[in-house]
Formats: C-alpha cells, sequence, structure tokens
C-alpha cells in the first residue's frame, strides 16, 4: 500500500539508481504489468528489416540509454517515464526533483489547445482583402474538401476545424504574399501527413478561388494552437541544501529564472535544458523531437524577443516555489515508429497512456522538473559539481577501466575532487598495481554515483 492510503502503482521508488539492473526490472514490470516479451525489448533488438523501412540507406542501430525517471506525480497519477539521452544527470535530476514536487501534490498540467496548423502559401495576391474574403467565404466547401481526403480521422472525431487567412511582410513582382491555414484535429497522431495531405488536396481550389498563385503546401512545426501547460509547487522546506536555508534557495532560482526572461542568451541555455526533459521521452516514444525542437523554441520567441518558455514564482501566501511552463506539443500515440519500433511500444505500455495529449502533459511535466533541477544547481553549487560526479562513469570508460574497475575508479573520482581524464588514468594504473582485495577491503573508495 502506498503512502496515501492507495494500493495503486507508485512511482516514488527509493535508491532506484542503486539497484541492479535485474531487480530495476522486477520493480518495472510489477509498476506497468510488463511480460517477458515486453522485456526483450529493452536489449534493443529492433529488427533490421523494421529500421530499414524507417530511413534510407540504412546499415545498423545506434544504441542509445533506455532509463527510468521515478518519482512522477502527474494529475494525481504516478508515472515512470522512459527516457532516452546520452547526458549524465539529466535523469536523475529530473527524478530528485519530482521527488521534491510529489511533496507540493505532483504536477498539474493543462491541455490549452489541441490542434495542428497546415498553411498553403499563396503568392501574387493583387488584393489581398478581396482574397481573404474569396477564401473565407468558401470555408464550408474547404473544410469539406479537407475532411473528404481523411475520412478515417473523421470518424476518430478528427478533421479540419477551420480556415485562417494570413498577410505576410513580403511581396514580389506580381502582389503580396499571404498565407491560408488549415486548423486540424488530428486526435492522436502526430499528424504530419494528415496536415499536408489536406494542404496539397486544398491548393487548387484555393488558388482558383483567390487567382494567386500557390506556392508551398505543407505544416507549420510553430504548433501554437497545441500547446500544453503544467504547473507545481514546492514547500520552501524541502528546498534547502548544504547550508543553506530553503527560502535563499527558492529566492535564487527565482532570480536565476527571471534572468533567462530578460536576457536571450541566457534563454537559449535555460530552455535547452527545458528540452533535456522533453525531448528524452520523445525519443524514447517514437517522436520528432526535431519538431518538438522547432516548435518550442519558435514559440519562445513569439512575441520577436527570444525568451524562456517557464516561470518561477514566490507563493505569497506560504513562500512555496511556483513553476510554470507552457509550450507546445506536436506528439502522437499512433502510427509511425511510435507503433513499430518495439522500444517505442513498450515506453507507452510503462507511461500507461493511450492519447497523444497524455503524452504531451507528461513531457511537459518532465520538463518543468529538469528545469527546477537545473535552475536548483546553478543557483547554489554550480552545475558542474552534480553534472561532473555524475561524469564520472564515462569518465573511468574512457580510461580503459573495465566493467568491474569502473566503479571503484569513478568512486575516486569523486571522492578525490578531481574528475579529468588524467586523474582517472592514473587512478587505474594504482589501482592495477594493487593486489586483488579481499571482500572486507577496497583500494579506492566507491562512491554514490547513480
Amino acid at each position: 500500500m502506498n503512502g496515501d492510503g492507495t494500493t495503486a502503482p507508485c512511482s516514488r521508488i527509493q535508491g532506484f539508481y542503486r539497484l541492479p539492473r535485474e531487480e530495476r526490472l522486477r520493480v518495472l514490470t510489477a509498476f506497468a504489468d510488463l511480460t517477458a516479451a515486453d522485456l526483450a525489448a529493452l536489449d534493443g533488438d529492433a529488427p533490421f528489416h523494421v529500421l530499414d523501412a524507417f530511413v534510407e540507406n540504412a546499415v545498423g542501430a545506434f544504441p542509445m540509454p533506455l532509463a527510468i525517471a521515478t518519482n512522477f506525480r502527474i494529475d494525481g497519477v504516478d508515472r515512470l517515464v522512459p527516457m532516452v539521452v546520452e547526458e549524465s544527470s539529466v535523469v536523475a535530476a529530473a527524478s530528485n526533483m519530482a521527488r521534491l514536487v510529489r511533496d507540493g501534490g505532483g504536477f498539474r498540467t493543462e491541455v490549452v489547445s489541441d490542434l495542428m496548423i497546415g498553411q498553403v502559401q499563396l503568392t501574387g495576391v493583387r488584393d489581398p482583402e478581396a482574397c481573404r474574403a474569396a477564401v473565407l467565404g468558401a470555408r464550408e466547401e474547404l473544410l469539406a474538401l479537407a475532411d473528404a481526403c481523411q475520412a478515417r480521422l473523421v470518424e476518430r472525431g478528427g478533421g479540419c476545424r477551420d480556415v485562417e487567412v494570413r498577410l505576410l511582410d513580403a511581396s514580389d513582382d506580381d502582389g503580396f504574399w499571404m498565407a491560408v491555414h488549415l486548423l486540424v484535429d488530428v486526435q492522436d497522431a502526430m499528424g504530419a501527413n494528415m496536415v499536408n495531405t489536406m494542404c496539397e488536396t486544398l491548393a487548387p481550389r484555393i488558388e482558383a478561388l483567390t487567382g494567386a498563385r500557390v506556392g508551398l503546401r505543407i505544416l507549420s512545426n510553430l504548433s501554437d494552437r497545441r500547446v500544453v501547460r503544467a504547473s507545481c509547487r514546492v514547500p520552501v522546506s524541502r528546498l534547502s541544501r548544504e547550508g543553506m536555508g530553503g527560502a535563499e534557495v527558492r529566492d535564487r532560482i527565482v532570480a536565476a529564472a527571471r534572468f533567462a526572461e530578460v536576457d536571450p542568451y541566457r534563454a537559449a541555455t535555460h530552455n535547452k535544458g527545458i528540452m533535456n526533459g522533453i525531448d528524452p521521452v520523445a525519443v524514447a516514444t517514437g517522436n520528432d523531437w526535431r519538431a518538438i525542437e522547432a516548435g518550442v523554441h519558435a514559440w519562445a520567441a513569439r512575441d520577436g524577443r527570444y525568451r524562456s518558455v517557464s516561470r518561477w514564482t514566490v507563493d505569497p501566501g506560504d513562500g512555496a516555489l511556483l513553476g510554470h511552463l507552457e509550450v507546445p506539443l506536436q506528439v502522437g500515440t499512433v502510427g509511425g515508429v511510435t507503433r513499430l519500433h518495439p522500444v517505442a511500444r513498450l515506453s507507452m505500455r510503462i507511461l500507461g497512456v493511450e492519447r497523444a495529449s497524455d503524452l504531451a502533459r507528461i513531457m511537459a511535466s518532465v520538463g518543468l522538473s529538469q528545469n527546477l533541477g537545473a535552475l536548483r544547481a546553478l543557483a547554489t553549487e554550480g552545475i558542474q559539481r552534480g553534472h561532473m560526479r555524475m561524469h564520472a562513469k564515462n569518465v573511468a570508460l574512457a580510461s580503459g577501466a573495465s566493467l568491474h574497475e569502473v566503479d571503484q575508479v569513478a568512486g575516486a573520482l569523486v571522492a578525490g575532487g578531481e574528475i579529468s581524464a588524467s586523474r582517472a588514468e592514473a587512478l587505474l594504473a594504482e589501482l592495477r598495481r594493487r593486489p586483488r582485495p579481499t571482500a572486507a577491503e577496497n583500494p579506492l573508495p566507491r562512491a554514490g554515483i547513480a
């Protein structure tokens, strides 16, 4: 039974990083009700014929770590979150901050809007107002044409919902440029192919209606009609660390976040930290992380100045730290890699989601958690101390340490406070010169490397 009196699966798993792989898999199996066949996918043995269908000229696969972020409670539901990422400290930071947020009630999310945008470019427009009127006057006809080419989407409750016309700040010798936008409910798909097909289907009719020339016909990755919000609260008592009181840490986090709101150079790095949380979930679930990146960064500059996509403030009532994130997320849970790749399917099983909107809620929450971890580190000890501590195993491996030597070399690097290639090589040489230790001895200290 969980601490809240329920028997639902609990994502609060203490010391998960200390467990051997077999025990981690046992915990994961119990949480997500996985089968032996599910677990077999974790070895990354996707059939080559499947991989070959994804891209041209395939010759093999590129393995990446699939990790599990723990402690997440999102909208009252516990989640274990698969993340595919090669950067040290990302998963640990997300998990640790989710633990703090959990004490404040967990993450709360909201889907603000859930429509994709397709664009039909028009050039050589002589009379912009007449062009706009012609398109909007044929709105019902255009919606019907769009839906007719995606009958199965309409059967599932989706379809083209509206048409908009924008005058662009550009022209040519023949006239102005405009863009016709199709607003499409793609349900649980990422939706690129559906939207592109609608744009290409409607283009001849729009050209006939306006007398203009049609240029490009393609979706927009600035998906500002497919927006999700995540928020959290962290009790000030949970923020204290290493001789620094919770209120001071909170205020430093708020000040660090403010820096990203006013300076685009800082905002770019700030938002990259948020994407450190969002992208690994996108990769794990077979979603297009490049489209997501493009959309979020474009959203950050939507008013003409690049800014942070998160805010951190102080609750005037109890002094808790409040976090808020708002981003466009074009994700899917059906079609393409999401259904074809065995690890992507397994990730969906672990997450326990079927709707794209639920996946977007989880991604936003992980992004906000990762953002909190980066801000807390930056505002207190600095980013390098924790990151390099997590990076110690990589350094040990690069020095030539074997599987049985890595933990000892990494532990000694952390204990000595110098995490460098030269120091790792020296420690490894020292270790190999010494006689093999007994069970009660250890020639080098072991540290808590996650």
